[in-house]
């Protein structure tokens, strides 16, 4: 099965994190975390659903969508004269470990790194703003007062652990994934911790990118400097602010 790099999806609402791993484009976060964690606790698919408040039937589904991507994690038993029940597979269990890992590395990591890009305004769509960059067109939220217009020099950040890197030979197409901003890039910096790998890549623009992604995601994409990737981030997990506005090609203040 094929895996996409990926840490964390900064949270909409703009500085706080939330550590996931991806595997086949199925995003496995806090809320499957618990999930895992109450089926544990509860001995039934059942019993962890009435605990978290979920229904039983969205319990399954969301299992079933999780498998398909990590593999089995659930070992369902039929009821008999033991009596039924579910526990997790030793494959859910290494899954919670990594994410515990990972979770502990982002905590030292909150303040997490954000790449700052200069563009301008081309256009507006609702509240985001598309912005011409030197390495192409980026989607942001329009953001600050005053908001961004057409025409305006702005400032376009996004944090690394909002960033997802993929092997140029197995990227998803634009239609399997909401991260609708995509470019190709050169790894020029793979700095290695504990649990999690700070990537820098030459995207073209007037700065590099930053990517926070784990060990694992890094050994299966094989990064070291120079290998090429494919970036991707969601328009939602982007700024951009105004630096000059009007004429847009004033100086930036």
């Amino acid at each position: 099965m094929g895996h996409d790099a990926v840490v964390g999806g900064a949270d909409d609402g703009a500085a706080g994190f939330e550590a996931s791993l991806v595997a086949d484009g199925v995003t496995f976060d806090g809320r499957d975390a618990a999930l895992l964690r109450a089926i544990a606790a509860a001995g039934s698919v059942s019993g962890a659903a009435a605990e978290l408040g979920r229904s039983r039937a969205r319990a399954l589904s969301r299992l079933e969508t999780l498998e398909g991507a990590f593999g089995d994690l659930v070992d369902r038993r039929r009821g008999g004269a033991g009596g039924g029940g579910s526990r997790l597979a030793e494959n859910a269990t290494a899954l919670l470990a990594r994410f515990d890992r990972l979770t502990a590395a982002l905590a030292g990591t909150a303040g997490a790194t954000e790449s700052v890009f200069e563009g301008v305004v081309t256009g507006r769509d609702g509240e985001l703003a598309l912005v011409d960059t030197d390495a192409g067109a980026v989607r942001a939220l329009a953001v600050g007062d005053p908001t961004p217009a057409t025409g305006d020099r702005v400032q376009v950040s996004v944090r690394a652990d909002a960033v997802t890197l993929h092997d140029p030979t197995e990227t998803p197409s634009p239609d399997a994934t909401s991260a609708r901003n995509r470019f190709e890039g050169v790894a020029t910096a793979v700095d290695r911790g504990d649990a999690v790998v700070d990537v820098h890549i030459d995207v073209g623009a007037n700065a590099t990118l930053s990517a926070l992604v784990t060990v694992d995601s890094a050994d299966r994409l094989g990064l070291t400097v120079g290998s090429d990737v494919v970036v991707s981030f969601k328009a939602t997990a982007t700024r951009a602010t105004v630096t000059t506005a009007g004429g847009g090609d004033g100086e930036a203040e």
